[in-house]
């Protein structure tokens, strides 16, 4: 995967188009279970501030893996007017990129959306970082994704 690297998050840039929509999760008859965790935005990891910009699901029985995610400019200049924006874009795009699987998801392409999934939410130390693990019950992990990404990113 040949791009440009971020430096503030060490994710391979992907190409400059929006990411494809998240994929259809089957809806289930009886509720499954489901994980989720906030994508976070610290542009200035001393200061400890964070902005919520975007969601996880993962749904083992469904198979589902997919992230939305959404950009505030104007809170993310509040926080740090000499943040990247272009560099933070692509960051989000890149973790969009490896819920999707295949060749966008660079080494992670041959992994499961399981092993994704905790590769994703596993702790570090750079602009976009995964808030806690949450679980609950759905019959369709579409539907979570997109009521949490409007209740947890303004």
């Amino acid at each position: 995967m040949g791009g440009h690297r971020v430096t503030a998050s060490g994710w391979t840039r992907p190409a400059q188009q929006p990411p494809a929509p998240a994929p259809e999760a089957p809806v289930t008859g009886e509720p499954q279970v489901f994980e989720y965790a906030p994508l976070r935005l610290v542009p200035r990891a001393e200061r400890g501030e964070h902005l919520n910009a975007g969601v996880l699901v993962y749904s083992r029985a469904t198979g589902f893996l997919a992230a939305r995610t959404r950009l505030d400019e104007n809170r993310l200049a509040a926080l740090d007017p000499d943040a990247d924006v272009e560099g933070v874009r692509a960051a989000l795009h890149a973790v969009q990129a490896v819920c999707r699987g295949g060749a966008v998801a660079g080494p992670a392409a041959g992994d499961d959306a399981g092993r994704r999934f905790r590769w994703l939410v596993a702790p570090r130390s750079a602009l976009v970082r995964p808030g806690p693990v949450h679980t609950g019950l759905t019959r369709s992990p579409q539907a979570e994704l997109d009521h949490l990404l409007d209740l947890l990113v303004p």
